[in-house]
């Protein structure tokens, strides 16, 4: 452990799955009789804005009835006492990490507290009821507010501040995550080629387990403390 300085972790659905938020693709992947993707497309946004709207309020709200676990908590005790570089790359749109205290952190598939404007590209913080009667954006006053949520088909945020962390990481480890969704079931083999051992945290084996040096499987709210006392006590 003593050699290793930058670290790039990547979280998915897992580790918030223990504060009870549900999983995108649950069983069935439906909401209200629909598919995830019939609301979480640019096409479903056109063809049903209110049902889109609708949807993302929903997830919001219950974001109100959960709280950070042990593996949130122990992540933000890294992020506050690791004197290297590190990353903390989400794919989930909650805001766990943050109530957490993690600070080093950026949500590739965006955010359900953040508000994306369709006319001026601006993203800015949303905590409100209900979307449909946003007030106008702040920087260009346009009634214009969606989900700041990545859909199916658009580039997810901060590829290139990833992809330059992964360059210089030491150790890439991914918690909770299923390794069939890309870019980032491929962040893996870019940190492998870039020379970074590579560690995976998970309730099961994955799509990608086979890729990874190490595979520890377990909750993430047991392996996840454990791993970060571990790297704290070098």
């Amino acid at each position: 452990m003593s050699r290793i300085r930058n670290i790039v972790i990547l979280t998915g659905a897992g580790i918030s799955a223990e504060s009870g938020v549900p999983t995108f693709r649950g069983p069935g992947g439906l909401w209200e009789g629909h598919r995830v993707e019939d609301v979480c497309t640019p096409e479903a946004l056109a063809a049903d804005e209110p049902l889109v709207q609708r949807f993302y309020d929903a997830r919001r709200a219950a974001l109100n009835a959960v709280t950070p676990n042990p593996a949130h908590e122990a992540l933000a005790r890294l992020d506050a006492a690791w004197p290297g570089d590190l990353l903390i790359v989400t794919q989930n749109v909650d805001d766990l990490h943050e109530r957490a205290g993690a600070r080093r952190l950026l949500h590739m598939h965006g955010e359900l507290r953040s508000a994306l404007c369709r006319a001026c590209g601006e993203r800015s913080s949303f905590d409100r009821a209900d979307m449909a009667a946003a007030p106008p954006c702040p920087r260009c006053n346009a009634r214009a507010l969606r989900p700041d949520i990545v859909f199916f088909g658009e580039m997810p945020y901060g590829m290139e501040q990833i992809e330059a962390a992964l360059e210089q990481a030491d150790l890439f480890a991914s918690i909770g995550t299923s390794g069939a969704v890309y870019p980032a079931a491929g962040f893996v083999q870019l940190a492998s080629a870039y020379g970074a051992a590579t560690l995976e945290l998970n309730l099961d084996e994955s799509a990608g387990t086979r890729l990874f040096d190490q595979s520890r499987l377990g909750p993430a709210s047991k392996l996840v403390p454990d791993w970060v006392e571990t790297l704290l006590a070098g």
